[in-house]
């Protein structure tokens, strides 16, 4: 797994701070983060006790750390953008959640000693990680041996063609957008750091064209664009993404649950 861009890293950072800052209060009351079918089945896959310690990469608004703070000890809430976990630490103090904590940092270089996470948690926000292969190797690092990953997020096509037009529809949308894996690309980095992985469940996460393209303040000539590959998009693409051009605009993302457990402590 690679990046399909030269930049550095933190060229990547400040991109989704820039994104993401001024829009963290539309994320906090947006419909497809607050919850849904993905949210609600990463809550089942793996027994908690209440003796967990998590770490929610990527947290935005803190909407999956706050759905498992009731049921672990510990709930770290990581995100590059501080906007965001002002907001997750306000509906955290409204619903009196005093075991969840937020940490401003990097999926890539995360601020923890090795083994000391019971379970990491990243929910729509791996497609915006600068280094996937960092995020897995630094993911496999803080897991204690046993421990276990749930990661969600939308997923690339596993044909090429289809791969390519997702990935460009969503950068031209969102320019702190770095890239979403097919699920096989994910299984293979996972299991290559230590980390035994498998597919639990798909998604086709509906989203309205409009409040699509508003929710990340889209210039008006990339949703211009984004009309025109919409309406002139190949039928199997169509298919697959289940376009609509004909009404309303709208699509389908997408979308895989993928848990692992650790195995080696690492790379």
């Amino acid at each position: 797994m690679t990046t399909n861009r030269t930049e550095k890293p933190s060229s990547v950072t400040q991109r989704v701070r820039d994104q993401f800052g001024p829009a963290a209060g539309s994320y906090a009351v947006s419909d497809v983060h607050v919850g849904g079918p993905d949210l609600e089945a990463m809550l089942r896959p793996v027994p908690l006790t209440g003796r967990e310690r998590l770490l929610d990469v990527g947290t935005g608004a803190g909407h999956t750390a706050l759905a498992f703070a009731p049921h672990v000890a510990e709930v770290v809430a990581l995100d590059l953008t501080e906007a965001m976990l002002e907001q997750a630490r306000a509906e955290a103090a409204r619903r009196g959640l005093g075991n969840l904590h937020c940490q401003l940092g990097n999926a890539e270089a995360l601020p923890f000693p090795s083994a000391s996470f019971d379970l990491v948690t990243s929910r729509l926000a791996a497609h915006h990680f600068a280094n996937a292969d960092a995020a897995v190797a630094e993911i496999a690092r803080i897991l204690r041996p046993g421990g276990s990953l749930l990661l969600e997020d939308s997923m690339a096509p596993e044909d090429p063609a289809q791969d390519t037009f997702f990935n460009a529809v969503e950068l031209l949308r969102d320019p702190s957008h770095v890239r979403n894996y097919s699920p096989s690309q994910w299984l293979r980095e996972l299991s290559a750091c230590g980390i035994e992985a498998e597919v639990l469940g798909w998604w086709a996460l509906y989203q309205d064209f409009d409040e699509w393209v508003e929710r990340t303040r889209t210039p008006e000539t990339a949703v211009a664009e984004l009309r025109r590959l919409f309406d002139t998009a190949p039928s199997e693409i169509r298919s697959t993404l289940a376009l609509n051009s004909r009404g309303p605009r709208s699509l389908s993302v997408p979308c895989a649950l993928i848990r692992g457990r650790s195995l080696s402590g690492g790379c």
